[in-house]
């Protein structure tokens, strides 16, 4: 997001109790994704034919770079126009229905810029008054808020040119919950903190999550399997996996499987196997593949996680796992 998006973006969401209402029309919090396609002028098939059922809770999108994530997170935030299909919010037809659907969402891009030379606080009432809070003390209050919920409240008055970038991206998260919106957009949030950061921010989107839709677009696969009850796989456009990760990882338990070999093997076994991941231990290399059977004696079963779920999906390119 870059401050042109905050001035030219957020003036639009403004939030009000009629809105939330007609948000809420529907009862239980979730978005409904119906067929959804996407092709850019240069050709490039974004979205093909995409349907999820997004519930109330932390959902995590997955996917390699250039999967289509950021296409769907967009479209989805209302920011870009799709070819075909439906984007329903409890009611609300994000497609028809733009203007409403922003009063009750929070965005946090993947790009978030700020304005370098103005202070935390500053900035944060500058998007608060965007987004309706025309009251002096209701929106010091919501600014106070949501400076203590981010931990940033002690830098209130600090230039954001100064901030580390775990405190840009706890910025973020501040202005995306101007207005208490029901549905969070967090695109790689933890791309570039360090563990510490990375820690402290997930720990803050999981409090989030207990009580609206938030979906966190993301290719680190440690990020969804912390925090995530329900999740899908996306690659070249198309949902590969949708439902929990634990059914995921249900799925493939007895047909994954571990053998150490020297470096100079790595080549001929992925010619010979569907290689999940490779790690180097001492020297070696430790190979997770996929198979419906145990290839020969000199491989052990292993316990899947998460990462061999990504991996088999996208290796098996949208056949029958």
């Amino acid at each position: 997001m870059s401050p042109g998006y905050g001035a030219a973006e957020t003036r639009s969401h403004c939030h009000s109790g009629v809105a939330l209402a007609h948000a809420m029309r529907g009862g239980t919090l979730e978005l409904v994704i119906q067929n959804l396609s996407k092709t850019y002028h240069n050709g490039v098939q974004a979205l093909k034919d995409v349907s999820l059922t997004i519930p109330r809770g932390m959902f995590g999108l997955v996917g390699p770079n250039g999967a289509g994530k950021s296409t769907l997170m967009r479209s989805i935030a209302t920011l870009q126009e799709v070819d075909g299909g439906t984007i329903r919010f409890n009611g609300l037809d994000a497609r028809a229905e733009k203007e409403e659907v922003r009063k009750v969402l929070g965005y946090l891009p993947q790009d978030f810029g700020v304005y370098p030379g103005v202070s935390a606080e500053s900035l944060l009432a500058h998007f608060a008054v965007l987004k309706g809070l025309t009251s002096r003390r209701e929106r010091a209050a919501s600014v106070e808020t949501l400076l203590r919920r981010t931990n940033l409240w002690h830098d209130r008055k600090r230039k954001l040119g100064t901030f580390s970038g775990g405190m840009r991206q706890r910025f973020g998260v501040a202005q995306a919950l101007l207005g208490s919106p029901q549905l969070i957009i967090v695109d790689e949030p933890t791309a570039g903190l360090d563990p510490e950061e990375r820690e402290r921010f997930l720990n803050l989107l999981s409090e989030i999550g207990e009580n609206v839709v938030v979906i966190l677009s993301t290719h680190i696969i440690e990020d969804v399997s912390e925090l995530c009850t329900s999740m899908a796989i996306i690659d070249h456009g198309v949902v590969r996996y949708s439902g929990s990760p634990q059914d995921a990882i249900a799925g493939i338990r007895g047909k994954t499987w571990r053998r150490v070999i020297d470096r100079v093997e790595q080549a001929q076994f992925e010619e010979r196997y569907v290689v999940l991941s490779r790690r180097l231990a001492g020297g070696a290399t430790i190979l997770h593949i996929y198979s419906e059977t145990q290839p020969d004696s000199t491989f052990d079963a292993v316990e899947p996680d998460l990462r061999d779920v990504y991996f088999t999906y996208l290796s098996h390119n949208g056949q029958d796992v």
